[in-house]
């Protein structure tokens, strides 16, 4: 019964904020807070509901360490999908043309903030946590991967391909990161920074939402198998390579700080520990 209303609670809150976040997108500095508040919203919810359903805090959003779990997540991201533009870039399939819009940038800061908090809450925090109670952490992982990817394919230049994509790079990935820290911070930052150096920085499409003006004016083309088209790089063999690689690190962490749940053993739900990395 706590899953439902664990789950009925943060769907409603991933609704409302945003639908709030879609309202303001046209005005940067709007989005700017309205995501920003969002995604406070967002943890508050959640923290509030396992409070409420299990009697104990979410030490998976404690506040010790906070900024630097969400700050080590960010750098991975911003890293991973750099090395995916740089691959791109030296392979002649993206052009810089010059600077974007700042103030593009900074609206996108909210609007991915919103959208990263609001999915990791949902997917990670009650989904994956849940599941990986009665099923185990690998089993739980690949189920809530293959959702999150197929969630994708409501998007606008959604295609089987980047579905899939995405639940191996992001969605393995992200379940991954959080079986390794047992911290919603880590994905959070991670998710974050994957999304807004896609938006912000590099001007790419975002899962096929289309393309975004960022800090840079970017042009990307080649062949769809390593640009991913106009699902954007997401879709790109690159980012699928990086991201199965980042997830088996994070399965190796998890597995030596002995974070793997088996699926034969029914016991209470592993305590968020670790920072990352040691």
């Amino acid at each position: 019964m706590r899953f439902v209303w664990q789950f009925l609670a943060v769907m409603v809150m991933y609704a409302i904020t945003g639908g709030a976040v879609s309202a303001v997108k046209d005005n940067d500095w709007l989005s700017l807070v309205v995501g920003l508040t969002s995604a406070a919203l967002a943890v508050l919810v959640y923290a509030w509901v396992v409070r409420r359903t299990e009697h104990r805090a979410a030490l998976d959003v404690a506040r010790e360490g906070a900024v630097a779990k969400t700050g080590w997540g960010m750098l991975i991201g911003v890293g991973m999908f750099g090395a995916v533009i740089l691959n791109l870039f030296t392979a002649g399939y993206y052009e810089v043309d010059g600077l974007g819009s700042p103030t593009g940038a900074v609206g996108l800061v909210g609007f991915m903030a919103g959208a990263a908090v609001a999915e990791e809450v949902v997917y990670r925090g009650v989904l994956f946590r849940i599941i990986e109670e009665h099923t185990g952490t690998y089993i739980a992982l690949v189920l809530t991967g293959v959702v999150f990817g197929l969630s994708h394919l409501l998007n606008e230049n959604a295609t089987l391909w980047g579905a899939i994509a995405i639940a191996i790079e992001a969605g393995f990935m992200l379940a991954a990161a959080y079986a390794a820290t047992r911290t919603l911070w880590l994905p959070i930052g991670l998710h974050f920074g994957w999304n807004f150096a896609a938006a912000g920085i590099f001007s790419t499409e975002v899962s096929g939402n289309g393309a975004n003006q960022g800090l840079l004016d970017t042009a990307t083309s080649g062949p769809t198998l390593l640009t991913g088209g106009e699902f954007g790089p997401e879709g790109s063999v690159y980012a699928v390579g990086f991201g199965a690689l980042l997830t088996i690190v994070f399965l190796w962490l998890a597995h030596r700080r002995g974070n793997i749940k088996p699926r034969s053993r029914r016991a209470s739900p592993v305590e968020p520990v670790a920072t990352l990395p040691r």
